[in-house]
């Protein structure tokens, strides 16, 4: 933006000077170069009128040298010749003036001025007065040195004078674009902030304009409006969580008790409403992960995704196993921008999906590389798959292919890719089964990096802020969230 402010005031100003400043020296330029010529020509006008009297009339010849020498003493070359092309007076001017030149004068009786070398020439032919008609003619030679310094000085003038109004111009507009621009950068770096998940974020709003003022307030004021909602919605996840999970859990302990002094038939019953809370449990989990998606504006870190997938799959790797399913890697080292965390629940609720629906000897593959400006992350199976109809609403709250499941699975990869910027298509695999494809943006350059270690000895990743990776058995895996 300062860039842009200072070229245009920087145009502006040199189209002013193009348009005042040139014409101006031009005609200046040109009127003391008619100012010069005029005066030559009136010069050698009275040198002839003095040749006149010499050649016609038989006059003293004492006049004319006179008038000569006053004119070669301020440095003009001036000669007297007459009808024959001989020079009766005067200094040897040729050749600036040739004999074509002298018998024009001499024909048409009329001056005519010519530039020679650095001299401006004058020829004026002698015309009697007694109706002899042309008696000669006389040629001067003034040197434009002078005239051409003058203007040369006008134009350095005219040059000094338009390289102190730019360099004016140039510091005015900086200033300028300084005033204007970095209040706005404040609010742009606030704005991105903000969209970062840092909620504490504010732009100053004393300087610049006061439109820009206005501005950083009226974005101050939404962003504590926007802090106040979401510590809003923070407050009521943990209140909901806390009201629901307990009276949950008391109520799985009391069928605990129950069953164990009751029938088989009984106890049956019992461990049917057992699953039926265990399911309850999930649901409730599902949404709250669901809401925290949609209404939690999570910090944006740089991640090394293919560190993340290595001990996702790492973590995951024992329940795969229970299940008969081999998890295999293709992984190139790239790093995106997303929330803390996200990556890992994403990962999470994908793997679980296709364990819950692959048969032993399934496949889960995990690839990750950039496209471009994105980072590409496949999850694909080999399982049952699902329909056109199916992938269509897949990432809707409740909508499963399980029947088993929430169906809060998907939906909650959906928002936590889209909180960060991102995109999940679903499609199927060559071959069968389903292929999950996020999309995310690059990590930033200008973001320093901490170092995480992996489990397992895998060595350590580069990482915006430290992780923490859930240890859970593979029954507990199953529960993030399902098709």
């Amino acid at each position: 933006m300062t860039r842009r402010i200072v070229l245009a005031v920087l145009a502006l100003v040199a189209a002013v000077i193009g348009v005042v400043a040139v014409p101006l020296g031009l005609l200046t330029a040109s009127q003391d170069m008619r100012s010069f010529r005029d005066e030559a020509v009136t010069s050698a006008i009275t040198l002839a009128n003095v040749a006149e009297e010499r050649l016609d009339d038989g006059a003293s010849i004492l006049s004319l040298d006179r008038t000569v020498r006053q004119l070669s003493g301020s440095g003009d070359l001036v000669s007297v010749f007459d009808r024959a092309g001989i020079r009766i007076a005067g200094t040897a001017v040729r050749p600036h003036a040739t004999a074509a030149q002298l018998s024009r004068a001499t024909r048409t009786r009329a001056t005519s001025t010519y530039p020679a070398d650095d001299r401006l020439v004058v020829v004026t032919p002698v015309v009697s007065d007694s109706g002899k008609g042309s008696l000669g003619a006389t040629v001067l030679a003034r040197s434009t040195t002078a005239v051409s310094q003058r203007i040369a000085v006008l134009w350095g003038v005219i040059a000094a004078v338009a390289t102190a109004g730019l360099a004016a111009a140039a510091l005015v507009a900086i200033g300028l674009a300084r005033w204007v621009s970095r209040p706005l950068s404040d609010l742009e770096s606030a704005a991105q902030s903000l969209g970062d998940g840092e909620l504490s974020t504010r732009s100053p709003a004393d300087a610049g304009p006061s439109e820009v003022r206005r501005l950083a307030e009226n974005f101050n004021l939404m962003a504590a409006r926007l802090e106040a909602l979401v510590r809003g919605h923070q407050a009521t996840m943990a209140d909901v969580s806390h009201q629901l999970r307990t009276p949950l859990a008391a109520l799985r302990l009391r069928l605990d008790v129950l069953a164990e002094d009751t029938d088989a038939s009984t106890a049956a019953e019992l461990a049917g409403a057992q699953e039926e809370i265990a399911r309850l449990s999930r649901l409730v989990n599902g949404l709250l992960a669901v809401a925290r998606a949609e209404n939690v504006a999570t910090p944006q870190v740089n991640l090394p995704v293919a560190q993340v997938i290595t001990a996702r799959v790492a973590a995951w790797r024992p329940a795969a196993e229970e299940h008969g399913v081999s998890l295999r890697t293709g992984l190139e080292p790239v790093a995106a921008r997303i929330g803390e965390g996200h990556l890992e629940q994403i990962l999470d609720n994908l793997i679980a999906n296709a364990l819950d629906v692959l048969p032993v000897g399934g496949e889960i593959r995990i690839t990750a590389a950039a496209a471009g400006d994105r980072v590409q992350i496949v999850v694909a199976d080999n399982g049952p798959g699902m329909t056109a109809q199916q992938r269509h609403v897949a990432f809707r709250r409740f909508a499963t292919s399980n029947g088993g499941g929430t169906g809060l699975g998907l939906a909650i990869v959906d928002r936590l890719t889209a909180a960060s910027g991102g995109s999940a298509v679903l499609s199927d695999t060559p071959g069968g089964g389903l292929t999950v494809t996020i999309e995310l943006p690059l990590a930033r350059r200008d973001r320093p990096q901490r170092r995480l270690h992996l489990p397992g000895g895998q060595g350590r990743a580069d990482l915006s802020s430290p992780l923490r990776w859930p240890h859970r058995t593979g029954a507990e895996q199953a529960q993030s969230g399902e098709r």
